[in-house]
């Protein structure tokens, strides 16, 4: 992918990639999530999200909610453990209302009090909604069981209590040490050009009153997570119908080779094919479930690798000894030259149908650059995939599949 990048005066970073529409797909990425959180921030980073909506120094909330609505656009969010997305999808001619409102819900929100008040009990709902979906509710607690005691392991929605108490200047001391300029980019997908970004971006903060104000050259320095305890095998009353089962353990970071390696044999164990071995073990041949599923995913500095699968409670251990079989398979012996070929074109074929998706390209694009200062095209990417050898992807799978690595997690 070809792009552009220039760096403002005020520290933000721009990004700009052609895309052959007339649909622009732009946003704020933010250098900050669940991990840069307080240990009395719980749930910060994800209600400050919400409350960027709620109100700037320019903008009610109605007028933040019908800026791009008015002229058929989108407006949206989401908050992830290191990052915090403001993104909008519009028609061409209407780019510069778009940079403009996300300038302003990025670096002039108010978070007025009222509006914490009555929006806490909409993040309660969504909290409730989780405890009622324990296929959901599970992903986090084997991440604070993966992670202890680290921001990490942290529910990304955080606890009820804690939530009730925040006060507009709790909100305020969150965004003034991680929503600076200098750990922001302001991201565009589309048929337009950086100068006229950037030109955009400069009178916007102009006329926003951003260049006059003085920020911190750079925010604080995120902890890493200590060693995890392998092994470790928790079970949870939950009197649900099925048992729900979570298995993995640490990965790695997004800039570490292996987790390329992971990536691949991940994808042929509980990938989104039907016939990922997991899938075809437990439920084709076995049919002892409805669904499994694997994920790698990688962080800054780290990563988790875990399997999920729900069954009626007397099969949790026979599921248990067939994903442990799957993995010990991969571990055992090196993957022949045509079963890594086969894995290697299937995964690139899921790689190719993805880039059709032009929002996720552009999402991909920003927290590439908003993470590591680069972007990865999909033929790089390829080029990775081909050096792969069936030695590496051995060796990467006896260091993570080892049986007492693997940590457990039983919703009973």
């Amino acid at each position: 992918m070809e792009f552009e990048t220039c760096r403002l005066s005020c520290g933000l970073r721009i990004i700009c990639a052609p895309y052959a529409s007339d649909v622009v797909y732009c946003g704020m990425a933010v250098d900050a999530g669940t991990r840069d959180e307080m240990t009395a921030e719980s749930g910060m980073a994800h209600f400050t999200e919400h409350l960027s909506f709620k109100g700037t120094l320019h903008r009610t909330s109605r007028q933040i909610i019908t800026r791009m609505e008015s002229v058929g656009g989108d407006l949206n969010a989401y908050t992830g453990k290191e990052e915090t997305f403001y993104y909008c999808t519009l028609l061409r001619p209407h780019l510069s209302r778009a940079i403009d409102l996300l300038l302003d819900i990025s670096l002039c929100s108010t978070y007025p009090q009222h509006e914490i008040e009555r929006e806490v009990e909409v993040v309660l709902d969504e909290i409730e909604s989780y405890n009622d979906s324990p296929g959901e509710l599970i992903y986090d607690e084997f991440e604070a069981l993966s992670f202890p005691g680290h921001p990490l392991g942290r529910n990304i929605l955080g606890e009820a209590e804690r939530l009730r108490e925040i006060r507009t200047e709790d909100v305020s001391q969150f965004t003034r040490r991680n929503y600076l300029p200098s750990r922001m980019v302001l991201y565009v997908y589309g048929r337009v050009g950086l100068d006229e970004v950037a030109r955009q971006a400069e009178l916007s903060i102009a006329r926003l009153g951003i260049g006059s104000r003085s920020f911190p050259a750079e925010g604080p320095v995120r902890t890493q997570p200590q060693a995890a305890v392998a092994g470790t095998e928790v079970c949870t009353e939950k009197s649900t119908h099925q048992a729900h089962v979570m298995m993995g353990t640490r990965g790695f970071s997004a800039t570490d080779p292996r987790h390329l390696h992971l990536y691949l044999l991940n994808n042929m164990l509980g990938g989104p094919a039907l016939s990922s071995r997991l899938n075809m073990s437990l439920r084709e041949r076995n049919g002892l479930v409805y669904s499994v599923e694997s994920s790698a995913t990688a962080y800054t500095d780290t990563g988790l690798w875990s399997v999920y699968f729900g069954c009626d409670h007397h099969d949790v251990a026979r599921c248990r000894r067939l994903v442990l079989r799957e993995l010990a398979r991969l571990a055992e012996t090196p993957l022949s030259q045509r079963v890594l070929d086969a894995a290697r074109r299937q995964l690139k074929g899921q790689i190719g149908l993805s880039y059709d998706n032009a929002e996720s390209v552009a999402l991909d694009m920003a927290k590439r650059y908003l993470h590591y200062g680069r972007t990865q095209t999909k033929e790089q990417l390829f080029e990775r995939l081909d050096a792969l050898t069936p030695d590496a992807l051995w060796l990467t799978a006896q260091e993570v599949f080892a049986p007492e690595r693997i940590t457990t997690l039983i919703f009973n």
